[in-house]
């Protein structure tokens, strides 16, 4: 997060400043939450006892595009403003969109009729769902039938919304219907048939330039995803499905995928444990796109060290511990200051001290012919604490490790 300074001079300073130099001005979505939970670092980073701290507000400034956090003191003269982390890129996607592409609350569902589809077989199942290979009798093709728990109906609302808006995007999983149960009014998402292979089949016989192929597969649907405004939250190898004979990927699940919009806390509660960002286990809320870069690093460290998953945490404390011994906790240390973040005290502890690893210390006999420069290289730059240092799916898609991926496909195009 960066700050800047400002003096105010009383609140009728604080109001002129924010009445001449912020044109439009918004309320911003859980602004008092934020400052709520947050109460006690704003007044230290404001230095400001708390007693004195009169009113604290947050803001948004037109011109520098940034979300400000102001204090005031009952001293005549205060002090700091500080701005909000946000994304490095698709920035303000959401705020050019009208309401309708993002408010998933107003969406009126068009259901399809359930009697067009029959269960196969059980293909699997999830914390929200459970997925089946399914026929559609109209017309004889296979589909995926996704029946959904009971869960709130902001939340499937949610899903459907970014489905829609997503589909026909590179290697995002195609949703063909939606359906619900007459009686029990249970809804099932219908999605396209892939025919893929378990990943923990399949990564053990990928060659170096498969793991190359895929992973520059799954970044086009990453930027895709993120040029449209939203995260998807829930990047590991379950969510990817691979049709290896037909070479053709796609990016499942989209449950606990949302909208981005700067300035906003999210839900940290989100991620499988073994792809979980540092920012989601440091309690980081302003997050953005960068935490799926994170998830895609794990997944690529898993898949070249042969190594699944590569932070093997045992519950989402642990999980801090097993990066911090790979990163080292000076680097830890360094981000958490940055964010003016804290570890609660049982949490430090349990970090304890590690200096960092190099990778080369997960280079053996087993997965030597998948490593190499390049791919040490991209695999640094995913898997950063500082999120803002991460490199963006546009950036990685144009990484050194994916030149032949690139020149193959600029050959098929030119034929």
């Amino acid at each position: 997060m960066a700050c800047g300074s400002c003096s105010l001079g009383g609140e009728n300073a604080v109001n002129a400043r924010k009445g001449a130099n912020i044109g439009k001005k918004f309320l911003i979505n859980g602004a008092y939450n934020f400052i709520r939970k947050n109460l006690r670092q704003i007044h230290n980073f404001f230095d400001i006892p708390q007693e004195r701290l009169l009113k604290v507000g947050m803001t948004y400034d037109c011109e520098s595009n940034r979300f400000w956090i102001f204090a005031l003191s009952s001293s005549s003269s205060c002090d700091l403003t500080r701005s909000m982390s946000q994304a490095r890129v698709y920035t303000d996607v959401n705020v050019h969109r009208p309401r309708e592409y993002w408010d998933y609350e107003s969406l009126t569902v068009q259901w399809g009729d359930q009697d067009d589809y029959e269960v196969v077989r059980k293909v699997g199942r999830g914390k929200y769902s459970e997925v089946f290979e399914g026929i559609n009798v109209t017309n004889n093709e296979r589909c995926i039938i996704k029946i959904l728990k009971p869960v709130k109906k902001k939340k499937i609302k949610r899903e459907i919304k970014i489905l829609q808006n997503l589909c026909g995007g590179p290697n995002v999983v195609k949703l063909l219907d939606i359906v619900r149960d007459q009686h029990s009014k249970t809804p099932s998402l219908i999605f396209e048939y892939v025919n893929s292979t378990d990943f923990k089949v399949l990564y053990p016989t990928l060659t170096d330039y498969d793991i190359r192929y895929y992973i520059y597969e799954l970044l086009k649907a990453l930027d895709y995803c993120h040029s449209q405004g939203i995260m998807h939250r829930d990047v590991k190898p379950h969510n990817v499905m691979i049709d290896h004979e037909l070479r053709k990927l796609r990016l499942i699940d989209w449950g606990l995928a949302e909208f981005y919009h700067p300035g906003k806390e999210y839900n940290v509660r989100v991620a499988s444990r073994y792809f979980k960002g540092p920012e989601l286990l440091v309690d980081l809320q302003d997050y953005d796109y960068s935490l799926d870069m994170w998830s895609l690093g794990c997944m690529f460290a898993g898949m070249i060290f042969r190594k699944e998953p590569f932070f093997y945490g045992h519950d989402n404390h642990d999980q801090l511990v097993k990066i911090a011994k790979v990163l080292g906790t000076d680097e830890l240390n360094a981000y958490l200051n940055k964010y003016h973040l804290e570890l609660d005290p049982q949490l430090d502890a349990l970090v304890g001290r590690h200096s960092r690893k190099p990778w080369s210390r997960f280079i053996n006999a087993d997965n030597q012919h998948l490593v190499s420069p390049e791919s040490i290289d991209f695999l640094d730059k995913l898997l950063r604490y500082d999120h803002q240092d991460r490199l963006t799916a546009k950036e990685a898609m144009a990484h050194p490790y994916f030149h032949q991926v690139r020149a193959a496909e600029n050959s098929r195009m030119r034929t």
